[in-house]
């Protein structure tokens, strides 16, 4: 939608950033370099993609550059006015209501919005699958004509993901 259909100018690529161990201090760099670690799945997707072409690591960075990808944080989202983009929520269901309501008021026109998450991976001390944001937005927009819900089945990382999914 945004190199072959020229719809959009950007992908803004964003996420919450909790901490499931100590923290690892400081990240010298730009916020993109600071947000690379916590949005590696993106990367291991497009790599996953991409692992037949002849040169990956080429091809990524050709990916990326091409379609603007851009690595973005939550915690800087007030104020902005994200106009003509697709923003990807990736982790959504880590995010409360409220921190949903501040990302979704801050798309502007011609902005898709996809908020991606999984309730049975909810990170959060504070959330469950009934107090997650993610419940909260997919309820509140069920009757809106601009949006869609799409729920997906089975656990496609591996065995023992989906065995640890459902047992722990």
């Amino acid at each position: 939608m945004v190199v072959e259909k020229n719809m959009y100018d950007k992908i803004i690529v964003t996420r919450s950033t909790p901490e499931i161990a100590e923290s690892i201090g400081f990240l010298p760099g730009t916020e993109e370099e600071k947000m690379a670690p916590w949005l590696a799945a993106i990367t291991d997707s497009l790599e996953a993609l991409h692992k037949n072409d002849e040169n990956i690591t080429g091809s990524l960075s050709y990916i990326m550059e091409k379609a603007n990808i851009q690595f973005k944080s939550v915690n800087f989202m007030r104020g902005r006015s994200l106009q003509n983009a697709i923003v990807i929520l990736d982790e959504s269901q880590n995010l409360t209501a409220s921190q949903l309501k501040t990302i979704i008021t801050r798309c502007g026109e011609g902005t898709k919005l996809i908020c991606a998450g999984n309730l049975s991976q909810i990170d959060s001390n504070y959330l469950n699958a009934l107090s997650s944001g993610l419940t909260y937005i997919v309820e509140k927009f069920k009757n809106f004509s601009g949006s869609a819900t799409i729920s997906l089945d089975g656990v496609v990382r591996s065995r023992l993901a989906e065995f640890a999914e459902k047992e722990l």
